[in-house]
């Protein structure tokens, strides 16, 4: 399971750009910034769930 969030997190932004070589104005987010943030968030989540779960198997019993 972690080698394939691995490669997503690799793999989503590189396939989300798209650049056409002229310069444009900003009216709204790029899908690269777009995939960038959900691979940020899913990073996040991801890290959190993982030691969430390790802190508490190693739980001191009362």
């Amino acid at each position: 399971m972690f080698r394939i969030a691995l490669v997503l997190l690799i793999a989503t932004p590189a396939l989300a750009t798209a650049h056409s070589g002229v310069a444009g104005s900003r009216s709204m987010p790029e899908l690269s910034d777009l995939a960038l943030f959900a691979c940020a968030a899913f990073g996040i989540w991801f890290v959190r769930s993982r030691l969430r779960a390790r802190f508490r198997r190693n739980a001191p019993k009362d």
